[in-house]
């Protein structure tokens, strides 16, 4: 095996460009998708016989390929005399995060105010999307039953705080925020709120005949674009790092293995899952049949048997990985006192007994392995004994499919803010540790 590509503060520059291109899941995806074409990898649709699709692609020298289904990309490289049997290892991340998404009738104002109707999408912090210049994007579908994506990149909306003079005691008893009463952004002034505005401005906007938008899955956005922070640029601020950092890591990952000289040993996969946020019971989300059935049938595909689908699936091995919580030095008490993450220490391996993650002592072998293959530091993380304990795809990966799963990430702070904030230098840090685990 030759020595895993090594990705550097370019690596860091290339997220920022990520970041800023994938307001949605859909636009993520997306641009996924085309950085793997880059590197050689090739749509199949799901409703295709594989067998065939993957003799043509054999034929033409492409191993790689990828399945796209809304919000989710499960990509993978079959290695030249890849056996039925061979397992799979994965990097597993998701494409969403908290925000404000468009409710089904979207147009509502009042006092002169024209108002867009909003939901809230996941956990965010609410109190980071208070007086924010956002913008809107996502997926519009047409009546033909096709998809258009759209990004209004500008300040288009604002969710108003309330002045201080008005509400004299937040500074003591902090801010209070009803969701539905407070959460609703303004776009314009008018008293004559009419059905159909938005919805009519988003086809003028894209160029969509009018009427022909019949569904639409649209969500806010900061239109601030990812910055590096600090005297020596150590940091980066942006949106959308959990867990977009992680599927830009993956993609440069699968890309690297699948481009370079040295054959993996196992069939690497990437799998960015939507709707993490609530749960990922959908069929793009962790908890649906998505990966599993891409699994399986790149298994049939090379001729296999369901014996040599147990056989693949028993070496398997995910890496999950999605943000953590770097030690916050504000609220220092709020973590355990033995496990602080740092922010450029490297990836954290996360850890809790209770099953929220995944990882067991195996796991952390097979990272560690990956770690020191890629001369990169890691990190353990837990959580405060006193502190309810998050959770990831990672346990819903292991129980569904039978795999053997690592739940890990990076650190960060103001985790589930518009804005989250990391280290500069740990997105390639998790790039490189990425790599030399798909190389295996």
């Amino acid at each position: 095996m030759t020595e895993p590509a090594r990705f550097d503060r370019g690596h860091t520059d290339d997220l920022m460009t990520f970041l800023a291109a994938s307001p949605s899941p859909y636009h993520a995806v997306a641009t996924a998708a085309e950085r793997l074409e880059k590197a050689g990898f090739r749509q199949v649709a799901e409703t295709d016989a594989w067998d065939a699709v993957t003799s043509a692609a054999s034929a033409a020298g492409s191993g790689g390929k990828y399945v796209l289904r809304g919000g989710a990309i499960v990509a993978w490289y079959v290695p030249e005399g890849a056996a039925p049997h061979t397992p799979f290892r994965i990097v597993g991340a998701h494409t969403d995060s908290p925000n404000l998404r468009v409710k089904p009738l979207p147009d509502s104002g009042a006092h002169g105010w024209r108002q867009v109707a909003v939901e809230i999408y996941g956990g965010p912090l609410l109190n980071s999307w208070l007086d924010r210049d956002l913008g809107l994007a996502g997926r519009l579908t047409l009546r033909d039953g096709s998809t258009r994506l759209v990004n209004v990149d500008r300040p288009l909306l604002r969710v108003p705080q309330l002045a201080i003079h008005l509400d004299r005691s937040v500074t003591a008893d902090g801010l209070k925020l009803d969701k539905q009463r407070h959460m609703q952004p303004v776009w314009g002034l008018g008293n004559d709120v009419r059905d159909g505005d938005l919805i009519a401005f988003l086809e003028e906007t894209t160029g969509i005949p009018a009427g022909e938008v019949t569904g639409w899955d649209l969500m806010t956005h900061s239109v601030e674009p990812p910055a590096y922070l600090g005297r020596d640029r150590e940091l980066l601020a942006g949106p959308r790092m959990d867990n977009l950092l992680s599927v830009h890591a993956g993609t440069a990952a699968l890309a690297a293995v699948a481009s370079g000289a040295s054959k993996p040993v196992s069939i690497p996969v990437l799998a960015a899952f939507d709707h993490e946020e609530n749960g990922s019971q959908s069929d793009t989300g962790a908890d649906g049949p998505l990966l599993g059935n891409v699994l399986e049938r790149s298994v049939y595909a090379r001729g296999g048997s369901y014996e040599d689908r147990a056989r693949a699936f028993a070496g398997t091995v995910c890496l999950s990985s999605d943000t953590g919580h770097a030690v916050h030095p504000n609220y220092a008490e709020r973590h355990d006192p033995t496990h602080h993450p740092r922010v450029n220490g490297g990836p954290i391996l996360k850890v809790n007994v209770n099953n929220r993650y995944a990882t067991d002592g195996s796991g952390r072998a097979e990272f560690t392995a990956a770690c020191e293959a890629a001369d990169v530091p890691f990190q353990s993380f837990v959580s405060n004994n006193s502190m309810p304990c998050g959770t990831t795809i990672g346990p819903i990966t292991a129980a569904r499919h039978g795999i053997r799963t690592v739940d890990i990430g990076v650190a960060i702070l103001s985790m589930h803010s518009a804005r989250e904030l990391c280290g500069a230098d740990d997105p390639f840090l998790l790039a490189n540790a990425l790599t030399a685990f798909l190389e295996g």
